[in-house]
């Protein structure tokens, strides 16, 4: 099988191995140096932007109502998922444009469904959510009842000769 060869294999081995490697680490070096700038204007691009204290109680209030979609049990306040980080922030910005918690609510409901709700709404579609766990109890119970009556009535009365062994067995014991 024939290797492919690229156009530094023959520099590699002409001598150029020295100069090569001093300009690969110089490149890296530059790349190592150029990232952290550019994490620090991201990371003061995403800062959330401060709000009025009661515009704070309503963002926490929402995130505290608002399900994670990553984590699924816990609250978007609770989360540290970046999609929860953002959704927050989306909050945030809804929250400083104007809007009233049921129009971010609804924004929310419609764009990821009603299971973005930590609490969903009862309506037909979750009416299952909501009743499934009673009407799981409901039938537990109903079966216990049949199970119990079926036992008492299944106990046939006792014969002669078991009423008279039982009764030996009770005189003798004590």
């Amino acid at each position: 099988m024939r290797r492919l060869r690229s156009p530094l294999d023959g520099l590699l081995r002409a001598g150029f191995r020295g100069p090569l490697l001093t300009l690969a680490a110089a490149w890296v070096l530059a790349l190592a140096l150029a990232l952290p700038g550019g994490a620090r204007a991201q990371v003061h691009a995403s800062a959330p932007q401060a709000l009025p204290p009661v515009l704070e109680q309503r963002a926490d209030k929402l995130a505290h109502g608002l399900r994670c979609l990553v984590c699924q049990n816990q609250t978007l306040a609770e989360s540290n998922a970046p999609l929860a980080q953002d959704m927050r922030k989306l909050i945030r910005d809804q929250l400083a444009e104007g809007r009233s918690d049921a129009q971010i609510m609804r924004f929310f409901e419609d764009r990821y469904g009603d299971f973005v709700r930590y609490d969903p709404p009862f309506k037909p579609i979750t009416w299952l959510l909501w009743l499934g766990p009673f009407a799981l109890l409901a039938l537990g119970f109903v079966i216990l009842v049949r199970t119990l009556k079926r036992r008492a009535g299944a106990r046939a009365p006792l014969t002669a000769d078991e009423r008279e062994r039982a009764a030996r067995f009770l005189d003798t014991g004590s």
